[in-house]
């Protein structure tokens, strides 16, 4: 590590001040104790002696402050180096002490932040390996045993061979479609996932939805409605397909989390002259505020043993941040335990 040396004078300059100022007042004064001298000569004598004593004491103070305090500073900076800290090393070496404790202040906050940063992280890949180790652990273990219970003999029973290959068969596709799943999420994190923009009427898409979900909604006695009955097309500009599944996704999610009998209302709102705001609320169980921010993280669950059983690869909300983030766009999410929640994003508008 190349240090440049950063010299300060202010230590000398007024240690110097005081010696002088202390040491010719003590001279002058044994002088006109002990010697008779004339006043011209006694402040002319003053005055070279303070100046011969000023600059031999402001070169000798200098000098050993900056091997004094250059030596041990030269520790710290060696030592302050072995970390790495690209923007400590190329700072010059001072021998201020106060710009030095800034510096080391401020070098050492910096690293907390970077510490508790990689632990948050580090907690957060435990927790993630976690949650993909149990979501693949689950269907796995389901498809061999029924594999391993028709190797067994069962196989030679039609109806139960049947049987449990069709259920060995939805084992796998839920293993395929949290494959599918954390492949587009990568994708979205990354960047490689292209957008096909289009333009296209937004009421209509969300009505294609409701059809695709009437069935799934129907087992819950749930309706599924816009909150204005007489909405008029709206068009709106984005990937149309990524919209879908964006809409798809809460509107099973309100659906997997709604009481039987419930609502969910979708409202397309304009909100500027640029911008639609789509709304999807239900009369569910609700959100706890302690979970809301973690909603959107991949894998996380508010109830993990309920939303299981619900099915779903758990990514659902994560992809749906992510398409709505790749649109340039926001996603907002409002809840009140007990009473239900509401998810709300934004997209460009013809």
């Amino acid at each position: 590590m190349k240090l440049s040396f950063k010299k300060t004078y202010k230590f000398a300059v007024k240690s110097t001040f005081y010696i002088s100022l202390f040491s010719t007042g003590f001279v002058l004064l044994l002088v006109t104790m002990i010697f008779d001298y004339t006043s011209k000569k006694l402040w002319l004598f003053g005055i070279v002696f303070t100046l011969i004593l000023y600059l031999f004491s402001f070169i000798v103070l200098q000098y050993r402050v900056e091997r004094f305090i250059y030596r041990r500073v030269k520790k710290i900076y060696d030592e302050v180096s072995l970390l790495e800290s690209s923007s400590f090393i190329n700072q010059p070496i001072t021998t201020d002490m106060e710009t030095l404790t800034r510096e080391v202040r401020k070098f050492a906050t910096d690293k907390k932040l970077e510490i508790e940063m990689l632990q948050v992280r580090e907690e957060y890949r435990r927790e993630f390996l976690g949650n993909v180790s149990h979501e693949l652990k689950t269907p796995l273990f389901t498809v061999q045993g029924y594999v391993s219970t028709l190797l067994d003999g069962a196989m030679d029973d039609k109806t139960i061979r049947k049987k449990y290959l069709k259920r060995a068969e939805k084992g796998v596709e839920r293993l395929i479609y949290i494959v599918e799943d954390l492949d587009m999420i990568t994708k979205l994190e990354v960047g490689d996932l292209n957008l096909e923009y289009s333009e296209f009427d937004i009421v209509e898409l969300i009505q294609n939805v409701f059809d695709l979900l009437e069935m799934k909604a129907e087992k819950k006695k749930i309706t599924l409605a816009f909150e204005n009955y007489h909405i008029q097309p709206n068009f709106v500009r984005g990937d149309k397909d990524r919209i879908q599944q964006v809409i798809e996704n809460l509107i099973v999610n309100s659906i997997k989390y709604g009481k039987k009998g419930g609502l969910t209302e979708i409202a397309v709102v304009n909100l500027t002259k640029e911008k639609v705001l789509v709304r999807v609320s239900d009369d569910g169980e609700g959100i706890e505020k302690q979970n809301i921010p973690r909603l959107f993280e991949r894998f996380y669950r508010v109830n993990k043993s309920g939303s299981r059983s619900e099915g779903g690869s758990g990514l659902g909300l994560a992809i749906v941040k992510h398409i709505i983030e790749a649109h340039k766009e926001k996603i907002y999410v409002e809840s009140e335990f007990g009473i239900g929640s509401e998810f709300s994003f934004t997209i460009e508008k013809v």
